[in-house]
């Protein structure tokens, strides 16, 4: 149209001037007219990311490599990542979106970063490209979907387990594992030590070498861990994901058994076992999982607690205390003596005065409980929940 426009007027109006501006006009015409026959569908586009796990608190590096078969002038190009809602609020050292001057570039290659990256499962949906004219008269958009799914695992730091205390024949030990002594399986004798038992001297061996010798005897372990995670909304729920991922990885490093009974949205249950599968199962487990419980927490402990040996210790980690928890806690404590509840808290963030009052409750129950902090320290973690 202003083309037409300018033709006319210069038709009718003659001279100079009139020419002047249709001519002057009809170059960038002519390229709006190119720019609007040439199909976006030109270009190949690729995309790769840096790694294919992360934690959270990463740092996601993406490369976007665009290439083109017919060499059309672009005067701009706009290349930007589709973005999730949770990734869109990343911290972005390079920015997603992107515009370039590529002219008769056959091949483009943009990367971006997207910092602390948050736990979950995430999509890269697709790139979307956007170019035009000089005058802005024609503007050409196109979404290539490119679908990339990636997760990010929960961040959590190494940790030392400690058994909670308890008494044994060889006075105090940091245990709340139930130690037998096969006294039938002698594997061995050892020097006298204060706290054995009479009993245990071999005297024969104790004659051969004028020494008082102790007999050893097999000693038989069980110590199994049940975790119950709460996924009811709080502002430490991440923390308590963490944590639940130190704790499980401690336990098992430990040597015993560990299960998770995770209370959300859908009730996930892992039965006990040991070795570094059962961590993977629970590790890909907390990277999806999302604040959704939709039950008490209180009447799935009732529920599950009783499918397991009274022997087994069970740990309730929770981001808030409330008292319907403790009351069914008080209840199931007669009958299951290994009951802890850890407490996880973001840092700053302290402990209200109801749940202060519902932490006291619970000792005086003999219910171990106590509040977790986050720490980017090992020594840290570990004296909070040693």
């Amino acid at each position: 149209m202003l083309v037409i426009t300018t033709f006319v007027y210069a038709m009718f109006q003659g001279g100079f001037v009139s020419w002047f501006l249709f001519f002057s006009f009809l170059p960038f015409a002519l390229y709006a007219f190119l720019i609007l026959v040439y199909p976006l569908n030109d270009f190949q586009v690729t995309r790769t990311i840096s790694q294919e796990k992360y934690r959270a608190g990463d740092r996601l590096i993406g490369t976007i490599t665009l290439h083109r078969h017919a060499p059309v002038p672009l005067a701009f190009l706009l290349v930007e990542e589709t973005l999730s809602n949770d990734l869109l609020f990343c911290q972005q050292t390079k920015q997603a979106k992107s515009i370039m001057f590529p002219w008769f570039k056959n091949t483009i290659t943009i990367q971006y970063a997207l910092d602390r990256l948050p736990r979950g499962e995430h999509t890269l949906s697709g790139i979307r490209l956007v170019t035009g004219d000089f005058l802005g008269l024609i503007e050409k958009e196109r979404v290539i979907e490119l679908e990339k799914q990636f997760l990010v695992y929960p961040n959590y730091v190494e940790m030392t387990y400690k058994q909670h205390e308890n008494k044994f024949d060889q006075g105090s030990t940091s245990s709340q594992m139930k130690l037998i002594r096969d006294t039938s399986m002698t594997v061995g004798v050892r020097e006298y030590q204060p706290g054995d038992r009479f009993s245990w001297i071999d005297w024969k061996a104790t004659a051969r070498r004028n020494e008082i010798m102790t007999k050893e005897f097999e000693q038989q372990q069980s110590h199994d861990v049940m975790v119950f995670l709460d996924h009811s909304h709080s502002t430490s729920f991440e923390s308590a994901v963490s944590y639940t991922a130190a704790l499980t990885k401690a336990i098992l490093k430990y040597g015993s058994q560990v299960g998770l009974v995770s209370v959300g949205e859908n009730r996930s249950v892992f039965p006990l076992r040991s070795g570094e599968e059962q961590f993977a199962e629970i590790y890909y487990h907390l990277a999806k999982i999302q604040p959704n419980n939709k039950k008490d927490f209180d009447k799935v402990i009732e529920t599950e607690i009783g499918k397991f040996q009274p022997t087994v210790t069970f740990v309730f980690i929770t981001g808030r205390l409330v008292k319907k928890t403790v009351e069914s806690l008080e209840k199931l404590s007669t009958r299951h003596p290994h009951l802890q509840v850890h407490i996880t808290k973001d840092n700053g963030v302290r402990l209200s005065k109801e749940e202060h009052v519902l932490m006291d409750q619970l000792k005086r129950r003999n219910i171990a409980a106590k509040v977790v902090y986050p720490s980017k320290s090992t020594t840290d973690v570990i004296s909070e929940v040693s």
